[in-house]
């Protein structure tokens, strides 16, 4: 028997009686489905599974892990394309049962706990007419997004997630529960709004509201494959001129059999907007009136659900295309500009697409978070326009080398497009110390300083690992 396994096995014997959570170990009945994480290429196990109930589970496990050197992950939303919340022989924190919601809408602030999803929150705040800025599928986590620095439909108008980010409490590497904020811990604060979980364990988050919703004016709507370079030049003006409370992205993909979407392009390519106007609904048709009225000699839209409805709904809208349990594989880059060569190669790779469920985005994340210096927080990358998504989705392990090298081709062809920063939260298994350089730039320097000061031990280091000085 190896000394990983007999000191993993003395690990969770003294975690029995020290945590209020199950815990979970190989051949339990729970094991395997909380093992599991939302990208199937990530099949990893643990020695144990502690599926925390409060602070003092979370600190028990950091004490654990600390003391006996093995591995420790934290799972939120499992919904990291790396799969981050998970290693093999190591000790998984599992955070979804930790999912309450409290907002103080006099304050325009919602507390969330660690095991969070988008979805939770946006339910909670949309009960006052308020909106934390998150991502774009309801069941991602909160804890990763936020950490990585988080974007959705509302960032043009607000910045990053950690741009409105008012506090967050952690578990760090010596046991000790603390709060870092513009107020408390400044540096540790600096540090987490960007850069992972580098610092410590997150137990609770405290998000600026802003008034959103209920209702937007938002939808999908898309066109034939053989229209794109007309759309994609209409994207290009939308996108450039468009006042911040319109954010539309971009996707190219083979049309699903989704019944939005007439059946005669089912299978077939397609490029179609995601759209989200929060602005004054009053003003929403003449904003929107250059994608809803577009069409070219011969290319009318063909599927169009872009109507008044809830911000609940269109923040669920993208969540079918990305079911947990089949294999993802995706290269990105930020953007320095909407160039039209840009435009001309995706449409060249978009052609090479070799699965149904495969595509490329191009998301606007240009405006509030330009306006702030490049070192305001570590997440940085403040000259970026848009951030390139090059998604691989497929369903069969017998399909992964041909999913991988389409979505490889594409990046090393598109790269060219960067500013030289790449998003964390985006980083792919492989991706290792020269990317995460890549996705912090100018800001590294003060991040390994912070680490060498947190975790001189980097007992967080089943992330996107930052390298103490």
């Amino acid at each position: 028997m190896s000394m990983l396994k007999v000191e993993s096995q003395a690990v969770v014997q003294a975690l029995r009686g020290q945590v209020q959570g199950p815990v979970l170990v190989p051949g339990d009945p729970e094991f395997d489905e909380a093992r599991s994480v939302w990208n199937a290429m990530i099949d990893r196990r643990p020695a144990a599974i502690v599926r925390c109930l409060g602070v003092t589970d979370v600190v028990a496990c950091v004490n654990a892990a600390r003391t006996s050197g093995i591995p420790l992950t934290v799972k939120g939303g499992g919904h990291n394309i790396a799969g981050l919340a998970v290693c093999d022989g190591g000790l998984m924190m599992d955070m979804s049962l930790l999912r309450g919601v409290q907002v103080d809408p006099a304050r325009r602030v919602a507390r969330a706990g660690p095991g969070c999803l988008l979805g939770d929150v946006d339910r909670e705040t949309q009960a006052h007419g308020l909106a934390a800025i998150l991502g774009f599928v309801s069941a991602t986590g909160c804890a990763g997004l936020t950490l990585g620095g988080g974007f959705g439909y509302l960032t043009r108008r607000f910045g990053w997630s950690t741009d409105n980010l008012a506090a967050v409490d952690l578990v760090t590497a010596d046991g000790r529960v603390v709060r870092a904020s513009e107020e408390e811990n400044t540096d540790l604060f600096w540090g987490v709004c960007g850069g992972g979980g580098n610092f410590g364990v997150a137990t609770g988050f405290d998000y600026k509201l802003h008034p959103v919703g209920p209702d937007v004016v938002a939808g999908a709507i898309a066109w034939r494959g053989e229209e794109a370079a007309g759309v994609l030049d209409l994207y290009r003006s939308v996108v450039t001129k468009a006042p911040r409370e319109l954010t539309c992205v971009a996707g190219l993909r083979l049309a699903p059999p989704a019944p939005w979407l007439s059946k005669e392009v089912h299978g077939k390519p397609i490029v179609a907007f995601f759209v989200c106007y929060s602005g004054p609904l009053e003003e929403a048709e003449r904003v929107l009136a250059p994608i809803t009225s577009y069409g070219s000699p011969v290319g009318n839209p063909v599927g169009n659900t872009i109507q008044r409805r809830t911000y609940l709904s269109q923040q669920a809208l993208l969540d079918a295309t990305q079911p947990k349990g089949r294999r993802y594989y995706w290269k990105s880059e930020y953007l320095r500009a909407f160039d039209p060569a840009l435009f001309t190669g995706t449409i060249e790779h978009a052609s090479r697409i070799v699965s149904p469920h495969a595509g490329i985005l191009i998301f606007p994340i240009d405006g509030a978070l330009n306006e702030l210096p490049e070192d305001h927080s570590a997440v940085g990358n403040r000259d970026a326009v848009g951030v390139l998504n090059i998604a691989g989705a497929w369903e069969r392990p017998d399909d992964d080398s041909a999913n991988i090298e389409w979505a490889r081709s594409a990046w090393r062809d598109l790269r060219q497009f960067s500013t030289g920063g790449t998003y964390v939260n985006f980083l792919t298994e492989e991706e290792g110390a020269e990317r995460t350089r890549a996705a912090y730039r100018s800001n590294y320097p003060r991040l390994a300083s912070l680490k060498a000061k947190w975790d001189p031990d980097n007992l967080f280091h089943t992330n996107k690992n930052i390298a103490g000085t």
